[in-house]
């Protein structure tokens, strides 16, 4: 979700302004996304890497992001909305960890949309965790090096318990992954707009879909 502090520093706000406007974009994504019956969603929020920005945006961002679960929690649950987390949550400071850990217990037994929220996320360091775990398996004779493939390393990531993503959008016409799903993209689709996530809504949602359906998905094939 790309895109806020560019669209803020071009309407002479605050960075923080357009992550808050980068909120609206969530929630109406979210509907945008139920109304089509997507199963998972997952929103690259903050990564490892953000932490180095400046002290005060970022708890900004993590003060945003309490207030933003505080308000929609009560439409997610209206709406079916299961919400999960990926990533070092535990980085977080403890009143967002509290904020996420009640919403992810309130709506762990909805059925519709799956909303992944990856935060303090690096998939470098997910790898890195998984070849870890299982280099701790090994070590505890649980586990047969031989038998590593991609289905053990892929129980070891943090997204052991949801698919691939099929597509991946990246708003603000940036043509990099920044370290996101690197595992997990190997067959995903990509599609790439030059819309600033604070402006991104459901009709550029659906415009995404559309391409994506007319795509002719091979995974290596013929």
């Amino acid at each position: 979700m790309d895109g806020n502090g560019r669209w803020a520093h071009g309407k002479g706000l605050e960075r923080l302004n357009g992550h808050e406007r980068g909120a609206e974009a969530v929630r109406d994504c979210v509907k945008g996304c139920r109304e089509l019956g997507v199963e998972y969603l997952t929103l690259y929020a903050f990564s490892t890497e953000n932490w180095k920005r400046p002290k005060a945006e970022v708890m900004g961002l993590m003060k945003l992001l309490e207030r933003f679960i505080s308000k929609e929690l009560p439409e997610l649950n209206a709406q079916g909305v299961r919400l999960q987390t990926i990533g070092r949550t535990s980085d977080l400071p403890e009143s967002t960890r509290a904020a996420l850990s009640g919403a992810i217990e309130s709506t762990a037994a909805n059925t519709g949309l799956t909303l992944v929220l990856a935060l303090s996320y690096s998939s470098r360091v997910e790898i890195v965790d998984a070849v870890q775990s299982l280099a701790r398996e090994v070590q505890a004779g649980r586990l047969n090096p031989a038998a590593i493939d991609e289905a053990a390393i892929a129980r070891h990531l943090y997204t052991r318990d949801y698919p691939d993503p099929e597509l991946l959008i990246r708003t603000s016409g940036e043509m990099r992954l920044s370290n996101f799903l690197l595992w997990q993209l190997s067959y995903t689709e990509f599609y790439i707009t030059d819309t600033l996530w604070p402006d991104f809504r459901k009709d550029d949602l659906y415009e995404a879909v559309r391409a994506f359906g007319k795509r002719q998905r091979r995974f290596g094939g013929i």
